[in-house]
């Protein structure tokens, strides 16, 4: 990097962190995931029980972040952990990782879903998806680089209004609808659970649970820029999977209670309650609350995935100019514009084969999990290395807690495999071409 760029400042405050926790968590999979958990569950009671372990487990890891943001604060979030506590090799293939696929494709994943609701209303002809994900990047991509206050503000207002659409739901589901109506479960039979739970289809139950979940750990890469970090990176980690974990709760029990079980496992459940409760045309309130999500979650991504990207090139030779600060605007400004051309180009896949898009994001998912995994362990690594290193949080329980991170890692490594089968290999094929790219940045180091 060079000599006279700037550092991140302390721009955020813990309503703006809280917001970035609740605004990546709650995004377009509340709306889909339900109804695959009720697919693979037998009752209300067992469905309930998968989302208090999913917020229990998600407690866990966020004690463990706590610790590690709190005494290692940096942009690069986890592929600075891995680094301190790993080393160079691994953080550096992370990094790659990350930057190719994993947050770009997720961008561009969230922006095809805003483009589908946007053309149901206002198509833009044969490729109108496509055209709206990529003016929603773009759009995004713009409103982070005019400067990080107006992402903030942004990110709030979703934030609270995806909140707000949330709790409707919950007031139309425990409230206004009519539970006589719902439909029995009976009348479907518990599919994939044989008339009783197997603990098979709780364990997928889990997975889309915990994936409903997912996100929370992108605080880590803003932890540099909050204010008061001792104390708010712990509380805005803390109240943001509370509140998470609460909405989802009500979000599932208000759906379960309108439409039984047997009415969930339609991925028309959402519709079927505003539908039953406010009449037919609202249906396009459901569509409005699926594009506040959306948006919610890919401004949090575009805001943190440029962030490890400037990591990178402060780090490395390899593409040094991501390593520029904007201190004006405090964004970095090149690594945001990089970003949006690896989406834009992802983008361009995804219109000529949509579902393949989908299939590589997916199958980066052992990918993710295996680094999220090494990221639980360098919270070890960290303590023995650096043990008078000031920890304004510690993990409590040490090491039961991290030991119980790092095994639910391991549960969700082993069944992202499984669910993406051959398709793993995707995540071996970048991790490769990391492993390269490390090659070309090491001969660069002795040139």
């Amino acid at each position: 990097m060079e000599s006279g760029a700037q550092q991140p400042g302390k721009t955020f405050s813990i309503y703006d962190s809280v917001a970035v926790v609740v605004g990546i968590v709650i995004g377009a999979g509340i709306f889909q995931f339900p109804t695959l958990i009720a697919m693979n569950v037998a009752s209300g009671a067992w469905m309930a029980l998968a989302w208090v372990l999913g917020g229990l487990i998600s407690f866990v890891g966020v004690l463990c972040y706590a610790e590690l943001a709190c005494a290692h604060p940096d942009a690069g979030g986890d592929y600075h952990f891995l680094s301190r506590g790993l080393g160079e090799k691994i953080a550096f293939v992370f990094a790659w990782t990350r930057m190719t696929i994993i947050q770009p494709g997720s961008i561009a994943m969230m922006a095809f879903v805003v483009g589908q609701e946007l053309t149901r209303h206002l198509p833009l002809g044969a490729h109108s998806e496509a055209l709206w994900a990529a003016i929603t990047v773009l759009a995004l991509t713009g409103l982070n680089l005019a400067g990080v206050r107006h992402s903030n503000t942004a990110q709030k207002t979703l934030t609270v209004a995806i909140l707000g659409g949330l709790l409707a739901v919950f007031v139309l589901g425990a409230v206004v609808a009519d539970p006589a109506s719902a439909p029995s479960a009976a009348a479907g039979a518990d599919a994939g659970a044989g008339g009783g739970q197997t603990m098979a289809g709780f364990g997928m139950a889990m997975v889309f649970v915990l994936l409903t979940f997912g996100g929370w750990n992108e605080a880590a890469y803003i932890s540099a820029e909050i204010r008061n970090p001792e104390r708010n990176i712990v509380r805005s980690l803390l109240a943001g999977i509370t509140v998470v974990t609460v909405v989802y709760l009500l979000v599932n029990f208000a759906l379960h209670r309108a439409l039984g079980l047997h009415g969930m496992r339609s991925f028309s459940a959402y519709h079927d309650l505003v539908g039953g409760t406010l009449g037919p045309g609202f249906g396009v309130a459901v569509s409005a609350l699926i594009l506040v999500a959306a948006l919610s979650t890919a401004n949090v991504t575009v805001a943190t995935g440029a962030r490890s990207n400037y990591a990178f090139g402060r780090d490395y030779r390899l593409l040094p100019f991501l390593g520029r600060w904007d201190g004006g605007r405090g964004v970095p400004g090149v690594a945001l514009g990089f970003q949006a051309v690896v989406a834009l180009l992802l983008i361009l896949l995804g219109a000529a084969y949509q579902k393949g898009l989908k299939a590589m994001v997916d199958y980066t998912s052992p990918a993710f999990w295996f680094f999220f995994l090494l990221t639980g362990l360098s919270l070890f690594a960290l303590r023995r290395r650096d043990p008078d290193r000031a920890r304004p949080f510690r993990v409590p329980l040490y090491p039961v807690t991290p030991i119980l991170f790092v095994l639910f890692c391991a549960f969700m490594l082993r069944n992202s495999v499984l669910y993406t089968g051959r398709g793993a290999w995707v995540s071996l094929a970048v991790m490769a071409t990391g492993a390269l790219a490390l090659v070309v940045e090491r001969m660069l180091k002795k040139s």
